[in-house]
């Protein structure tokens, strides 16, 4: 039992022991640092307020990396991403319908695809739209609607509803942050209704995400995580992926 009480030195502790565990309990904490359960809520509520964790009923989760425009997100090179494209576009086969949700990450899945493939592909992102356009024997279908100038990509009733008109082999979900308990969550609340229709409407549904996203929590729900078929991510250690695992999902690891 901890028995530092400064609240500054017990907050650094919580938020220590949040990156350690991946999730933290308010009863737990009362315990460990011997203080009430009313101080650690104010604790958590204060921590939340800076944007430090996502207070949950009875505890705290990892809050999702900060969301930037996709325009920012385009300009910074990320050795991680084009591992996990390149891990990720293997999942694609010769005759498939294959949906593409929005995001920098599934964009350069598109970059990575066998240069021969042939498929028809589905997204409601311009700017996938035009990588995949680039190859001779993909078929894109551009789905469209109101675009989010900040994501870039159709999001409204209408995107939606062209959306239901096709039923996809495999989908790569662009995805926000992933929770083995709380499941799917997004930062972007317009963004929900498509990404549940893509999973509604695809045989095999992959996350592909960076190992900071792992066990984090944004604001809405997407998805609880057991329509998800596949994760692809860095060559992280096994350990926060053993959850995944332990509910049947494939799990991949960039190399």
């Amino acid at each position: 039992m901890q028995t530092n009480n400064l609240p500054q030195e017990r907050r650094q502790n919580i938020l220590e022991d949040l990156r350690l565990r991946g999730k933290v309990v308010a009863v737990e904490l009362s315990q460990r640092y011997s203080v009430s359960e009313d101080t650690i809520r104010r604790d958590l509520r204060d921590l939340a307020a800076a944007g430090l964790l996502k207070r949950v009923h009875g505890g705290a989760l990892p809050v999702s990396p900060g969301a930037t425009p996709y325009a920012e997100r385009e300009q910074k090179p990320s050795p991680a991403k084009t591992m996990i494209a390149r891990a990720a576009s293997r999942l694609v086969q010769d005759g498939q319908l294959v949906f593409f949700g929005s995001g920098t990450t599934n964009a350069e899945i598109a970059k990575h695809l066998p240069p021969d493939l042939r498929i028809t592909a589905v997204t409601a992102s311009p700017q996938i739209a035009l990588i995949l356009a680039q190859y001779q024997h993909i078929e894109v279908v551009m789905i469209g609607g109101r675009l989010n100038k900040r994501e870039l990509v159709a999001v409204d009733a209408e995107a939606v509803a062209q959306t239901r008109r096709f039923q996809a082999d495999i989908c790569f979900l662009g995805a926000c942050s992933i929770h083995p308990e709380a499941g799917i969550t997004a930062n972007v609340y317009e963004e929900v209704a498509m990404a549940r229709t893509l999973i509604a409407q695809s045989g095999e549904v992959v996350v592909s995400v960076t190992a900071d996203k792992l066990g984090t929590l944004a604001p809405f729900l997407v998805s609880t995580i057991d329509k998800i078929t596949h994760i692809v991510t860095d060559p992280v250690t096994d350990d926060p992926l053993i959850p995944y695992q332990a509910q049947g999902i494939q799990v991949i690891k960039a190399d």
